[in-house]
């Protein structure tokens, strides 16, 4: 088991840097500053480090905000049409509608309402991050065993104690989920809203990259962006290890059982 787990390690190893070196062969061949290599863009980011790192700040601190109040709005809103059944089964339909509609289709209408600054692009980061928040809470609160609210009934909770002890217990393990697809959301949807709307951010440092034909500069921003989003990533689940410790035991002990 080891020795496989030794060679798969390699192999991940062993494979970006074949396609890296392969990029950079094809780059010297091709001999165009529309299609740098590897090193290219190493240069790019050595001279522009700086100003990719304050760009990525403004692109970062938006994607927070818009989280966070996606968040504190959709999970109780999630729970609560979980446990009113009947606004949940009138509401579903609109909230299905919501998820085929991309974030880019509603920067016209939030333009109407929120101008083009900082608010409109939140706005529009807050309802990307919005749909997976509110449909996974949704799901998982309206699948809550039956016998737990017996237990409340025996326990003689009200309505708001019962989803506070137990609605949102039982649901965390999709609701994280959710948080994981919604952090992932609002940070495509940073880097494109600040195309359409900003006057700062990495999507706009990409996109004058760009236009001005800097390639290279403009890869290393998208390089940037792609590994800010990789540790972001990697940072959400080792929290939702920590936090769930008790799901992943038990889903440890049913996979060896």
């Amino acid at each position: 088991m080891k020795t496989l787990d030794r060679h798969i390690a390699w192999n991940a190893f062993v494979l970006p840097i074949l396609i890296l070196l392969v990029w950079q062969g094809l780059a010297i061949r091709a001999h165009t500053p529309l299609f740098p290599g590897p090193w290219q863009i190493m240069l790019s980011i050595g001279r522009l480090y700086p100003q990719i790192v304050g760009q990525l700040g403004h692109t970062l601190l938006r994607a927070f905000i818009g989280f966070l109040v996606a968040a504190a709005l959709m999970v109780p809103l999630g729970i609560l049409l979980g446990r009113l059944k009947l606004l949940g089964q009138v509401l579903e339909p609109a909230i299905d509608m919501l998820a085929t509609l991309p974030p880019p289709a509603v920067v016209p209408i939030v333009m109407l309402f929120a101008g083009t600054g900082d608010g409109a692009k939140i706005v529009i980061i807050c309802y990307a991050a919005a749909v997976p928040l509110l449909m996974n809470t949704f799901e998982a609160s309206k699948t809550v065993h039956p016998a737990a609210n017996l237990v409340a009934r025996a326990l003689h909770l009200t309505r708001l104690e019962a989803m506070w002890h137990i609605d949102l217990p039982a649901a965390l393990p999709m609701i994280a989920t959710g948080v994981r697809l919604a952090v992932s959301s609002a940070l495509l949807v940073s880097v494109t809203s600040e195309m359409l709307l900003a006057t700062n951010g990495i999507g706009v440092f990409i996109q004058r990259q760009q236009e001005n034909f800097q390639i290279a500069g403009g890869l290393a921003g998208i390089a940037f962006i792609s590994l800010a989003g990789l540790i972001i990533n990697s940072l959400v689940f080792q929290f939702e290890k920590r936090w769930l410790f008790w799901h992943y035991r038990n889903l440890d002990t049913n996979s060896k059982g």
